[in-house]
C-alpha cells in the first residue's frame, strides 16, 4: 500500500538544515515581481535593496520546500508525486524572520485523510534557529490522487466564511511572462513552469505560475493595501489553491478586515477564475 497511515504518522521525522542570506530574500520578492512597476519607490525599495531590507512572510514557505519534495522519505509513504497537487498551504510566524539566517527543518506528517479516490496528506514542517527558536511552521496539505480507498477517516476542513459585503480593499498584481523563470530560482525548479512540453502533458497550454508565487503575491498585496506595508504584523497566512495564473496575467485581490484577521480571495483578471479561496491573514493589532 502506497500510503500506510499507522507509520507515517509515527514515523521519525526527517530533518534538514537551510540557509539564506539578503540575496536570496531579494530573489524571492523579485519573483512576486517586487520593484516592477516602481523600482525607485521606497516602499518597493525595502523589497529588493539591501539598504532596509524587510523579509515578506511567505518567505517562510522556502527554507523547508525540500521536505515537499522529500515526503517519500518519511516511512509509510510512497506516492507517486506525478498525481501530486498542492492543496492547501498553511504558515504560523512565531518570530520575525530575519534577512539571513540558517534553520533546522523538522517534517512529519500530521494527518492522512481519505478522500475517496485520492488522500490528503499533512505535512507540518517546524524551522527553528540553533538556540531552538521556532521562527515559521508551514502544513502543506498535499492531494494525492488515486491513493485514497484505503479506509481512513475523511478528515474536516475549516471554512472561511468572505463577509456579504464590499471588501475593504481591492488590489490588483500584474505579473510578468516571465516570473515563473525567475520564482523557479527560489527552490521550486518543477519543470510544468519552465517547459512548455511538460506543461501541456500536464494538460496545460503554456506553462503555469507556481501556486507559491501567487501565495506570496496575495500575501504582498494585503501587506501593502491593508497593513501600511508592515510586514512584522503578520502572524500567519492560509489559503486554498483553487486554481491556477498564467505568467503575464492580472491577479485581483479582494481582502475584508475582519475580528479573525484579514479574510482573502483572489482571481484572475483575464478569465476571472479564482485562484485562492478560504483564504485569511492572520495580523497582530
Amino acid at each position: 500500500m502506497p500510503i500506510d497511515p499507522a507509520r507515517a504518522l509515527v514515523a521519525d521525522p526527517m530533518v534538514d538544515e537551510f540557509s539564506w542570506d539578503q540575496d536570496d530574500v531579494i530573489l524571492y520578492h523579485l519573483g512576486l515581481g517586487a520593484g516592477k512597476d516602481a523600482p525607485t519607490d521606497p516602499a518597493e525599495l525595502s523589497y529588493v535593496y539591501e539598504n532596509g531590507l524587510k523579509v515578506l512572510p511567505s518567505f517562510g514557505v522556502v527554507p523547508p520546500f525540500g521536505a515537499l519534495f522529500g515526503v517519500n522519505q518519511l516511512d509509510g509513504v510512497d506516492i507517486n508525486l506525478m498525481m501530486v497537487l498542492h492543496g492547501e498551504q498553511e504558515l504560523e510566524v512565531h518570530a520575525p524572520i530575519p534577512v539571513d539566517g540558517t534553520v533546522t527543518n523538522t517534517a512529519r506528517i500530521i494527518d492522512v485523510q481519505d478522500k475517496g479516490k485520492a488522500a490528503v496528506i499533512v505535512l507540518e514542517v517546524e524551522s527553528a534557529l540553533a538556540d531552538g527558536t521556532v521562527l515559521f511552521t508551514n502544513r502543506f496539505m498535499i492531494f494525492a490522487r488515486g491513493e485514497g480507498g484505503f479506509g481512513g477517516e475523511p478528515g474536516t476542513s475549516t471554512t472561511i466564511e468572505v463577509p456579504d459585503r464590499e471588501p475593504d480593499g481591492t488590489f490588483e498584481s500584474t505579473t510578468m511572462a516571465h516570473q515563473a523563470l525567475i520564482y523557479r530560482l527560489s527552490g521550486d525548479k518543477n519543470p510544468l513552469h519552465a517547459d512548455p512540453m511538460f506543461a501541456q502533458m500536464a494538460g496545460f497550454d503554456t506553462p503555469i505560475l507556481h501556486g507559491l508565487a501567487t501565495y506570496g503575491i496575495v500575501l504582498k498585496a494585503v501587506v501593502d493595501g491593508m497593513l501600511d506595508g508592515d510586514v512584522s504584523r503578520v502572524k500567519g497566512w492560509r489559503c486554498r489553491f483553487a486554481g491556477v495564473v498564467f505568467p503575464g496575467e492580472t491577479v485581483i485581490t479582494k481582502a475584508w478586515e475582519t475580528d479573525d484577521g484579514i479574510v482573502v480571495t483572489a482571481e484572475t483578471k483575464e478569465r476571472n477564475e479564482p485562484v485562492l479561496t478560504n483564504a485569511l491573514v492572520g495580523v497582530s493589532s
